[in-house]
């Protein structure tokens, strides 16, 4: 009895500890933001929030980012890969259209894609 009880820890051991056959990924749950995106006024570089709007366009898709205040920045796409055009308006400042973005993934999350859009004061 002793034998097999020493036979099936030594078993359970070195199926536990072979990881070189192993070729799982062990992904995180939380979910990441595709874009995050912060806006500046473009002659003081003040971050600008309050009043910002943000929207990210992908096809028929479309999604107006949140506004986060630590750090301050616009994000979106949760866990949405894809090849996205932002619109950021705010009274007293141009609209600005960005070019395409491509947000990629991994075989666990979107890669995300980090930001800053300049906005120029309206005339």
């Amino acid at each position: 009895m002793k034998k097999l009880l020493l036979f099936a820890l030594f078993a359970a051991a070195v199926s536990c500890s072979d990881d070189d056959n192993n070729n799982d990924v062990i992904c995180t749950e939380e979910a990441r933001a595709g874009l995050n995106v912060t806006v500046k006024d473009a002659e003081t570089n003040q971050m600008l929030g309050e009043g910002v709007t943000v929207v990210a366009k992908d096809g028929a898709y479309t999604e107006t980012l949140q506004f986060l205040d630590a750090p301050a920045q616009f994000v979106g796409a949760w866990e949405r890969a894809g090849t996205y055009t932002l619109t950021v308006t705010a009274q007293g400042y141009e609209t600005y259209t960005s070019q395409p973005i491509a947000v990629g993934e991994d075989e666990c999350h979107v890669i995300s894609e980090i930001i800053t859009v300049q906005l120029q004061p309206a005339d």
